[in-house]
C-alpha cells in the first residue's frame, strides 16, 4: 500500500508555462497517493491564481491556498509546513520538470534505507527545458552522505525540491524562528541529528535555470558576474562579495540557524567553533592563517574542487581577487 506523501508547491507571480509544466509532470507521477499543497503568495498575476484554481477544480489531489498578503519565501513554505499531515514530505519549485518516477524512488529510497531524508541527483536545464548539466551532484559538487556526516552540520545537503523528508523532521522544523534562512539546510540539519540521510545519484528531475532563479543553481563565475556588474570590480567590492554573499549567506548564517535547532550538545559546541571560525575568516582582508580549522569543520570527500575554491576565498583573498578581476 502506497503512504500518504504531501508535496509542498510555493508560488508567486510565477512564468506560466513553467507553472504549468510543473504541475502536469507532478500530477503525471506513477506515485498516485499525494496531497499537491500549493500555497500562492499573494501573486499580482492575475493569470497565476486562474491557473491554480483552474488545475484545483481538476484534481481532488491539489489543495490552494491563496494568501491575502505576501508572506515571503520562507513564511510561505512555513505555512505549508504547518498544513501537512502525511508521513512523507517533498518540496516542489514552481519551475522545476520532475521526472515520472520521482516520488516512486524517494519513497522507495527513504523506506528501504529508515532514514528521515533522501536527496536526489538532477539534470541542470535552461529555460527551454534543454540539458546543461548532466549532473548537478557533479556541476555543485554536492556532498553525498549516507547516514551521518559533519558535513550535513556545516554545508547544506541537497536542494529542496530534491528532497523527501519523514514528518518528525517537519514537526522538529517548525516553528521557523527568525534565524531559518533556508528550510532545505534545515531539514537535512535535523535529519543529520535524527536517523540520518541518503541519496539517489539518478537524476529525478530537471533543476531549471534562468533569469529569475531565487535561489541556486549559478556556479561561483556566474555568481561573481552578476555582483561585478552591479558593483565593481575593486578590492573593496570582492571583500563586500567574499564576506556578504559567500562567508555569511552560504556559511555562517547556516551555522547561527543550526545551533538555534540543535538538540546535541556536541554538534553545538561544533557549532559554537565553526560560528567563530567564520567571523575570524571575515576579518581578515589579505590572508588568514587558520587553515587547519577548514579542514575540521567543510573538508570530506567529492569537494575537492569545491574546497579549493572556498580555501582560496577563506584563506588568501588576494588570490581570489585575481579570480574575481578575471
Amino acid at each position: 500500500m502506497e503512504e500518504k506523501v504531501d508535496i509542498l508547491l510555493t508560488t508567486y507571480n510565477s512564468e506560466i508555462k513553467y507553472l504549468k509544466q510543473q504541475i502536469e509532470t507532478i500530477l503525471n507521477q506513477t506515485y498516485s497517493n499525494f496531497q499537491l499543497l500549493i500555497s500562492d503568495d499573494a501573486s499580482t498575476k492575475k493569470e497565476v491564481k486562474q491557473v491554480l484554481e483552474s488545475y484545483q477544480k481538476q484534481d481532488d489531489r491539489i489543495t490552494l491556498y491563496e494568501q491575502e498578503k505576501n508572506l515571503g519565501y520562507n513564511k510561505n513554505f512555513e505555512f505549508l509546513l504547518k498544513k501537512s499531515t502525511a508521513p512523507y514530505l517533498m518540496f516542489a519549485d514552481h519551475d522545476d520538470v520532475w521526472y515520472p518516477q520521482k516520488i516512486e524512488k524517494s519513497v522507495e529510497k527513504i523506506k528501504k534505507e529508515g532514514v528521515d531524508l533522501v536527496y536526489c541527483n538532477a539534470h541542470q536545464i535552461d529555460e527551454e527545458g534543454k540539458i546543461i548539466q548532466k549532473s548537478y551532484f557533479h556541476y555543485k559538487n554536492v556532498p553525498l552522505i549516507k547516514g551521518t556526516n559533519k558535513l550535513a552540520i556545516s554545508r547544506c545537503i541537497g536542494i529542496g525540491c530534491s528532497q523527501i523528508i519523514t514528518k518528525d523532521i517537519k514537526e522538529k522544523m517548525l516553528p521557523f524562528t527568525k534565524e531559518v534562512i533556508a528550510h532545505d539546510w534545515l531539514a537535512s540539519f535535523l535529519a543529520n541529528e535524527g536517523k540520518g540521510m541518503a541519496y539517489l545519484e539518478e537524476p529525478l528531475f530537471g533543476y531549471r535555470l534562468h533569469q529569475t532563479n531565487v535561489f541556486g543553481g549559478r556556479n561561483l563565475s556566474q555568481n561573481l558576474y552578476r555582483w561585478k556588474k552591479e558593483h565593481g570590480d575593486s578590492y573593496q567590492s570582492y571583500l563586500n562579495y567574499r564576506n556578504e554573499k559567500v562567508i555569511d549567506k552560504a556559511y555562517l548564517d547556516g551555522a547561527i540557524m543550526c545551533r538555534k535547532y540543535s538538540q546535541k550538545a556536541e554538534n553545538k559546541d561544533l557549532l559554537e567553533k565553526m560560528i567563530k571560525y567564520y567571523e575570524n575568516v571575515k576579518k581578515s582582508k589579505f590572508f588568514n592563517i587558520h587553515i587547519i580549522k577548514y579542514f575540521r569543520f567543510l573538508s570530506g570527500k567529492n569537494l575537492l574542487k569545491k574546497m579549493a575554491k572556498e580555501i582560496c576565498i577563506f584563506h588568501f583573498p588576494l588570490i581570489g581577487y585575481y579570480f574575481f578581476k578575471k
